[in-house]
């Protein structure tokens, strides 16, 4: 049986409409990449990141499964996605800012999925404290009276800007508050970004075992609901945590690195969501 590595794999290369020899060319044998992919064999770190930056698997470029909307005008919509979609996030700030967009901000919904994508732009263009700002003005228009995905991703957001800042203690405090009672909250796809967030956070911090735990929960969570969003970027994330770990320990050989990403792959050791 495939493993769900092997299958995130597969999944990403149709979707990009490659074939296996086009995939593997310069990397490994087409015969190695058909094994990964059916669960034969389990890719060193150094292969699969490989592999993950052949099918252009980004680490620190992600798009949700869905975006929200911010106007009735589906053109504004359209736009917006179009956009982050191309993570062309100077011209996103532009095209939000203009007076063409702020007078179609109709409700409190809207208004806080407008703060939301201003602090992606304002966060991938390098301005922290302007991030910080539009996710807490985010938070701010949001209706208070239950948990959204979107407030979850605000705050996982924040989390990731403390981290950024070496804050240790409040990126921790903001990772718990995301995912407060989200066993019993609705699915949707979107959710899955909120454990690579946690992940890239403790990352950030150095803190390699706990992101490697919320990668785990991430797989889980994601798979629990028949969901492949996300797998992929953690997959190559963990990974690269696996790589960093080597670095750190160089007395460690790589099969033993090997073993270790067999052992993170293998369906039967992810943790459930508490």
């Amino acid at each position: 049986m495939p493993s769900q590595l092997g299958i995130t794999l597969k999944q990403v290369r149709l979707q990009q409409h490659l074939s296996q020899a086009t995939v593997a060319t310069g990397i490994c044998a087409q015969s190695m990449l058909s094994a990964i992919e059916n669960g034969k064999y389990t890719p060193n770190a150094t292969l699969l990141m490989r592999l993950c930056q052949r099918l252009k698997i980004s680490l620190d470029q992600l798009s949700l499964a869905e975006n929200f909307t911010i106007s009735d005008l589906e053109q504004i919509n359209d736009r917006l996605a179009k956009l982050c979609n191309h993570h062309r996030y100077t011209d996103l700030r532009e095209f939000l800012l203009t007076d063409a967009v702020q007078a179609r901000l109709t409700t409190d919904v809207q208004l806080a999925a407008y703060y939301y994508y201003l602090g992606i732009t304002d966060f991938q263009l390098g301005h922290l404290t302007d991030a910080q700002q539009q996710f807490q003005l985010a938070l701010a228009s949001a209706p208070a009276q239950h948990r959204t995905t979107l407030s979850r991703l605000c705050r996982m957001s924040l989390a990731l800007i403390h981290a950024s800042r070496q804050q240790s203690n409040a990126s921790e405090e903001a990772m718990t508050q995301a995912v407060t009672q989200l066993k019993t909250a609705p699915y949707e796809a979107n959710l899955n970004s909120l454990f690579y967030l946690a992940a890239v956070s403790h990352l950030k911090l150095n803190h390699l075992t706990a992101a490697t735990q919320w990668l785990k929960r991430g797989i889980s969570f994601a798979t629990d609901h028949d969901s492949h969003y996300m797998l992929a970027n953690d997959y190559h994330l963990l990974a690269v945590i696996a790589s960093r770990s080597e670095q750190i320990d160089q007395q460690r050989t790589a099969q033993a690195t090997e073993h270790v990403l067999t052992t993170l792959f293998h369906e039967s050791i992810y943790d459930r969501l508490d």
